[in-house]
């Protein structure tokens, strides 16, 4: 069966106020939503890894020519909205199972219940036979 990485930014989908100007209630019914999500894909054996990440101000860039020591700096990030917010990898019977689940990750509720409409990407992992040309 195909993977396929389910990708969310810190975009705010269709509110503005970043999450800790939210109620707290529609900060609980928000984690509550990912929480259901992510049982029901174990459960039906479908996640494979489901990974948030950290607030971007603790990211890190590195960079290397592999002689010398690494250049480690806090920046230049790309806006908040286009750094990585977490990420779901699963394994599906299809492309449109993953699509399926993809829609209803960018449904997360925010404020007032109200669905996000986080934009979600979604690509296929890689396998060891698509290096087979």
């Amino acid at each position: 069966m195909p993977r396929f990485l389910l990708m969310v930014n810190h975009d705010g989908g269709v509110f503005e106020e970043p999450m800790d100007e939210w109620a707290p209630g529609d900060v609980a019914a928000h984690f509550d939503y990912y929480a259901a999500l992510t049982e029901e894909l174990v459960a039906s054996g479908e996640l494979v890894q489901f990974t948030p990440l950290a607030d971007p101000r603790q990211a890190r860039i590195v960079r290397a020519d592999g002689a010398s020591a690494p250049v480690v700096t806090d920046g230049p990030f790309p806006e908040s909205k286009e750094v990585l917010a977490g990420f779901n990898v699963v394994e599906v019977a299809s492309e449109a199972r993953a699509l399926e689940i993809a829609a209803r990750i960018s449904a997360v509720p925010g404020p007032g219940g109200a669905p996000t409409r986080q934009p979600v990407e979604v690509r296929q992992v890689m396998t060891d036979t698509a290096f087979d040309l």
